[in-house]
C-alpha cells in the first residue's frame, strides 16, 4: 500500500493520492511507497515519489506542468529531453578529464514510451531523475559558493554551445525580450484601473520616471541580435542561485536543474540573471532598500567561475555587452513586477496588493547600484573575460 504524507489541506492530501497513482504509469522499477509534496517551486506541483524494490530504492521526482504558463507542455518536454540527452553525452565525453562528478536530471519516460502522462483531467504529468547528495541555497552563502554559481553555469552553457537552437521549441514567446515587457506596461497603463493604481502611489509614478528615463535603452541586446552582432543560442532561462546545485561531500557545483524555460534566446540573460540572483544579499523581498546593492566581489567570484568555460564560447560581440546583460535583467525583472502591479497582479503571486511595487522597487533600486557601479564591473569583465 502507497504512504500518504498528509499535509494541511484536503486538497493536497487528494493530489498526493492521485500523484502516487499516476507515478506508477512511469517507467521505474519497483513499488510506489510513498509520495510527499515538496511544496518546493513557484510553477508546478512538485512531488517526490519513492520506489522500492526487494534490493534496492529509487526516488524520482514527478511534477504537475503548470499549463496557465507552459500553453505546450509536450514542447517543453521535448526541449528538456533534446537538451539533457545532449549534455549528457558532453559530460560521459570529458568525464575522465573533469574535477567532478557532473550532474543533470533525466527524463524518466513513461511505460507506453512518452515523455509524460496526460490524466483524466488533461493534466500533463513528467518525472525526472532525483540529483543525488546536493543541495540548493536561497542566497550566495560565500565567495566560494559564487565562485561555483558561475563555474556551473558557464558549464552548462558551454555543454549546450554546439546544440543546434532550430531544434528548440520557444516555449515562452516574449520571455526575456525586455521591450515586450515595456508594451504590457504601456498596456496595463492605457486602462483607468492602472492610471488609477499608477497615481495612488508616489512610489508608483517614481518608478515609472525609472523605467521612462531608459525606454530608448532597455532594446540594447534586442538591437544587437537584429543587427546580427548576437546570435541565438540554447540559454536556462532561469538561473538564480536556487536552481544551482552543490555537492554535499566536495563543496563543488555539480548541476544546474529547472529546465522548463530552456528555449532558445541570448545568452546574455542567463549570465545577467545569475549575477542579479547572487549579488544582491538583500534579497527580492526586502523593504529596507538601503540594504538592496551589487556586491562587485561576489561579481567577480561569478565571473572568475564562469569565465574558465565561457572563454571557449564568447564572441567579442558577447564581451562586448556582457555587462548589459547584468543591468538589463534587473531592470527587466523590476518591469515585469511593476507591470504587473499595475494591472491588478494578474501574474506573480502576491500576499498583500503592493507586493509587486515593492519588489519593483529592489529591483530598480539594484539597477541603479549596477548602474552605478559600471567602470568597476566592466573592469572585472575585461580583466577575467
Amino acid at each position: 500500500m502507497v504512504q500518504i504524507v498528509l499535509l494541511n489541506t484536503e486538497d493536497i492530501r487528494n493530489n498526493i493520492l492521485k500523484a502516487a497513482m499516476i507515478a506508477q504509469k512511469f517507467d521505474v522499477a519497483g513499488r510506489v511507497v510513498t509520495v510527499q509534496h515538496t511544496g518546493e517551486g513557484n510553477v508546478n506541483e512538485t512531488y517526490l515519489a519513492i520506489f522500492r524494490t526487494t534490493f534496492s530504492e529509487e526516488r524520482i521526482i514527478l511534477q504537475c506542468i503548470n499549463k496557465r504558463v507552459f500553453a505546450r507542455p509536450e514542447y517543453i518536454m521535448e526541449n528538456m529531453r533534446l537538451l539533457t540527452e545532449h549534455v549528457h553525452r558532453r559530460i560521459e565525453e570529458e568525464m575522465h578529464t573533469s574535477d567532478r562528478i557532473w550532474q543533470l536530471p533525466r527524463v524518466i519516460p513513461a511505460k507506453d514510451g512518452k515523455d509524460y502522462v496526460i490524466d483524466a483531467d488533461g493534466d500533463f504529468w513528467r518525472a525526472i531523475t532525483l540529483i543525488a547528495s546536493a543541495h540548493s541555497y536561497g542566497q550566495v552563502q560565500s565567495v566560494e559558493h559564487a565562485y561555483e554559481a558561475g563555474f556551473v553555469l558557464g558549464h552548462f552553457q558551454r555543454m549546450i554551445s554546439d546544440m543546434d537552437v532550430s531544434l528548440l521549441h520557444d516555449t515562452l514567446e516574449g520571455f526575456h525580450i525586455t521591450p515586450q515587457y515595456l508594451k504590457k506596461l504601456d498596456a496595463a497603463l492605457e486602462t483607468s484601473e492602472g492610471q488609477a493604481r499608477l497615481h495612488a502611489s508616489s512610489e508608483a509614478e517614481r518608478c515609472k520616471r525609472f523605467i521612462d528615463m531608459r525606454r530608448e535603452w532597455c532594446s540594447v541586446l534586442e538591437d544587437a541580435k537584429k543587427q546580427g552582432l548576437l546570435k541565438l543560442r540554447p540559454i536556462h532561462g532561469d538561473p538564480k542561485i536556487s536552481n544551482i546545485m552543490i555537492d554535499d561531500a566536495t563543496g563543488k557545483g555539480t548541476c544546474i536543474i529547472d529546465l522548463d524555460t530552456v528555449k532558445p534566446g541570448l545568452i546574455h540573460y542567463d549570465f545577467g540573471d545569475c549575477l542579479r540572483s547572487c549579488c544582491n544579499p538583500a534579497g527580492e523581498e526586502t523593504l529596507d532598500l538601503k540594504q538592496v546593492i551589487f556586491d562587485t566581489d561576489l561579481c567577480e567570484a561569478i565571473v572568475k567561475g564562469y569565465m574558465v568555460h565561457g572563454r571557449s564560447f564568447l564572441t567579442e560581440a558577447d564581451r562586448n555587452y556582457l555587462y548589459d546583460g547584468i543591468r538589463i535583467i534587473s531592470f527587466e525583472l523590476g518591469l515585469r513586477f511593476f507591470a504587473d502591479y499595475i494591472a491588478g497582479n494578474v501574474y506573480f503571486n502576491t500576499r498583500y496588493d503592493e507586493q509587486n511595487l515593492n519588489r519593483a522597487r529592489v529591483q530598480f533600486k539594484l539597477t541603479e547600484s549596477i548602474e552605478a557601479r559600471e567602470k568597476q564591473i566592466r573592469s572585472i569583465l575585461e580583466n577575467l573575460g
